[in-house]
């Protein structure tokens, strides 16, 4: 799975593609109300392929839990991320057992199924196309 040019932008809700780049930012669209907003060097704008979720033993990438919660929902939204916190943790158990619960909060969860059911809705959970090829082989 992909998730090249998706940004997460902090005090921003949502995710947003970049469209252009400025003298001092970037120009950003949302992915679920297609508008678009100036980003600057002063936010915090985090790429999606850059991050990772802490485990027992190491870091999981964002894009292969994602993976995770598409192979078990079939594609389909997962859980809110309005949901009850127990509902919320029992779902990303499921998906990630040996999640670091000290490092890992129910806000870091919470952003996960709320991003990856604004990257389902909008039929973003592109497979890549490299780990197709490697399957296959």
């Amino acid at each position: 799975m992909t998730l090249d040019g998706i940004l997460a932008i902090s005090g921003e809700p949502g995710l947003y593609k970049m469209v252009s780049q400025t003298k001092n930012g970037i120009i950003v669209e949302s992915i679920e109300t297609k508008k678009r907003i100036p980003a600057y060097a002063s936010n915090k704008i985090s790429s999606l392929e850059d991050i990772a979720i802490y485990t027992e033993n190491d870091e999981v990438l964002l894009r292969e839990v994602f993976q995770k919660i598409k192979d078990k929902t079939n594609g389909t939204q997962a859980v809110s991320h309005k949901a009850s916190n127990n509902e919320i943790k029992d779902f990303f158990k499921t998906i990630l057992p040996n999640y670091d619960e000290d490092r890992v909060y129910i806000s870091d969860m919470k952003k996960v199924f709320r991003w990856y059911n604004i990257l389902a809705e909008n039929n973003l959970l592109i497979e890549d196309a490299q780990n197709k090829t490697e399957e296959i082989e």
